[in-house]
């Protein structure tokens, strides 16, 4: 029997930082067993490894890209309809209708529209009246919330706009009917999920990280990879930042004082991460594509220990590497092992190693009351011990990433 479920442990030291912040700009806490830990949510993991561009990305990948956004019929479906000599309020209006009968759009619109009015009137200034608006002024297709189409949905939508625009010979009151028809088609559903083989029509990222969907028409897609927030094993160790910006054109004229003075948080931490791969799930979201789904995984072990948080770069560049990445490839529920850290880890002395005895007790315990039946890998920094002139590592298996990264591939792809 194959792997059911591949679980990447990490081990990630950050120093003078602030990764991911709050509505009030203050780092991300959590409590837990009885202290306040530093957070990253797990939001932010998954956006950085999405959009990561670098070595080992996933943009690399030969599959179809997932657009996250509102604006995803406005430049995938009305621009190229315009570029093809549609007329703009024509185009607008197929793919309105389209938008509209897709995800029921009126009532969200309607909220949005009250939400946007709300805010204006915070920000005061004064709400547009729509009927005093130019009729002619051209409104941009936009959904209420982000949405997450494939790009083959798109081109799917795209020529379902301009088949009908052409049947209905670019009259705008028959247009309508003829879009409503056509979406009607009990086939629709059926030709969009052919698109391409599983759930790929909605693009790489839907496939990983899966997307909600409320109409009949697109495919929901269940998250392959599980991805936790990422804590701190220690307290929240936190600090104020008081810095001042100086005007040089000023200080120059011999004048003393800054330009700006503000204060900022930053924090540090040793954070412990936990993904879940669903092989059996990733597999199926990949049109039972296993070869694909081992690429995925062996970049998906690099991103999670080599891709940081990109907040406030210029001023505390927040790049670091992990300490340790353990692997387990078995076939029984995941768990996490973030209850190693339940008690805080004791900052003073070396902190790193206080976590692996943390995490080396604790997987042991757990050994011991439900027994071993995950194999074991692990690449990691100071991971060996020098007994008697013998040496031996921590944990198991001890490999370079790149050959960790391999080891996983395999385990999706046997």
């Amino acid at each position: 029997m194959g792997t059911r479920f591949l679980q990447i442990h990490t081990l990630t030291h950050y120093p003078a930082c602030l990764l991911n912040r709050d509505d009030a700009g203050f780092a991300k806490r959590m409590p837990l067993g009885g202290a306040v830990r530093t957070r990253i949510s797990s939001q932010c993991l998954k956006r950085h490894w999405r959009v990561y561009d670098g070595e080992n990305s996933l943009r690399t990948i030969d599959a179809p890209e997932s657009i996250r956004s509102r604006v995803a019929f406005e430049r995938f479906v009305v621009a190229p309809l315009v570029r093809a000599g549609i007329a703009e309020p024509v185009a607008r209006l197929a793919t309105q209708k389209i938008v509209d009968t897709l995800f029921g759009s009126e009532g969200k619109k309607e909220k949005a529209q009250q939400k946007q009015a709300l805010q204006q009137k915070k920000a005061g200034k004064k709400a547009a009246d729509p009927e005093k608006e130019s009729p002619t002024a051209p409104e941009e297709v936009a959904t209420a919330q982000v949405t997450v189409l494939g790009k083959p949905e798109l081109a799917y939508l795209y020529q379902l706009a301009l088949d009908a625009i052409n049947e209905a010979g670019g009259a705008q009151e028959k247009l309508e009917s003829v879009i409503a028809e056509r979406m009607k088609d009990k086939k629709l559903k059926e030709n969009i999920r052919a698109l391409m083989p599983g759930s790929l029509e909605a693009g790489l990222g839907a496939a990983l990280f899966g997307r909600m969907v409320t109409g009949d028409v697109l495919s929901a897609t269940d998250a392959a990879i599980h991805v936790a927030h990422a804590m701190t094993v220690h307290g929240h160790m936190t600090e104020s930042d008081y810095f001042t910006a100086i005007d040089d054109l000023v200080r120059e004229e011999g004048e003393q004082g800054s330009g700006h003075i503000n204060a900022s948080e930053l924090t540090s931490g040793l954070f412990y991460g936990y993904v879940v791969v669903d092989v059996n799930g990733l597999v199926s979201n990949l049109g039972d594509n296993r070869s694909l789904a081992g690429d995925v995984v062996h970049r998906l072990v690099h991103m999670a220990c080599t891709v940081s948080p990109g907040a406030k770069k210029g001023s505390t560049a927040p790049y670091a590497y992990s300490h340790l990445v353990l692997l387990e490839s078995g076939n029984r529920q995941p768990r996490t092992l973030q209850n190693a850290f339940i008690e805080p880890v004791r900052p003073n002395g070396d902190l790193v190693q206080n976590a692996y005895a943390a995490l080396r007790g604790y997987l042991a315990e757990m050994d011991a009351m439900y027994g071993k039946a995950e194999q074991r890998a692990h690449a990691g920094l100071f991971t060996v011990e020098r007994t008697d002139g013998k040496e031996s590592t921590i944990f198991d298996n001890r490999k370079t990433l790149p050959d960790l990264a391999t080891w996983a591939s395999k385990q999706v792809t046997a």
